[in-house]
């Protein structure tokens, strides 16, 4: 299992491989990609959301990251573990409170609202760790903070891959 200070590098890695692939989009950038899809500031959007809400999950604060009921949770844990452990994020529907309608207005907001959501969930992550705590996931239990960031990093670069670099 890697340390904190290792999956937080990796997930800083996916979210500026996200901003690389974001400067590198020649695809408009309020046009989804195809018919039922969502535009490249649309996933960025999103990616930052759940940065965001992942780092109030972190804090136990209340977030837009649905809470299940405690015994389907172990269930979706199953879910958890093996995305976690085979690296291997699957296609599926996001909430409705996550599904953003518009997103950054350019690649340099894009670039600062990333960052920014990042720096939310590195720090309440960091806070975990200093205070020897797991996090407390309303759709997933109890985690440890590490595989915690490994989720996220594998969330980024999941949605990393939707962003179309050439039209």
């Amino acid at each position: 299992m890697p340390d904190l200070t290792a999956a937080l590098a990796a997930n800083r890695a996916a979210v500026d491989d996200m901003i690389g692939v974001v400067e590198r989009t020649r695809h408009p950038w309020n046009e989804p990609r195809a018919p039922g899809k969502w535009s490249p500031a649309q996933v960025v959007e999103h990616v930052a959301m759940a940065l965001e809400e992942n780092g109030k999950v972190a804090a136990g604060k209340p977030s837009k990251i649905p809470t299940l009921p405690f015994f389907i949770r172990p269930v979706v844990r199953i879910f958890f573990n093996r995305i976690v452990r085979t690296g291997n994020f699957p296609k599926a529907k996001t909430n409705a409170a996550m599904t953003p309608d518009h997103g950054p207005t350019s690649a340099s907001d894009a670039r600062a609202r990333l960052l920014g959501a990042l720096a939310k969930l590195e720090h309440e992550c960091r806070a975990l760790e200093t205070s020897g705590r797991s996090v407390n996931s309303g759709a997933f239990g109890v985690v440890s903070v590490e595989d915690f960031v490994r989720f996220n990093e594998l969330h980024v670069r999941h949605h990393t891959k939707q962003i179309p670099i050439a039209l």
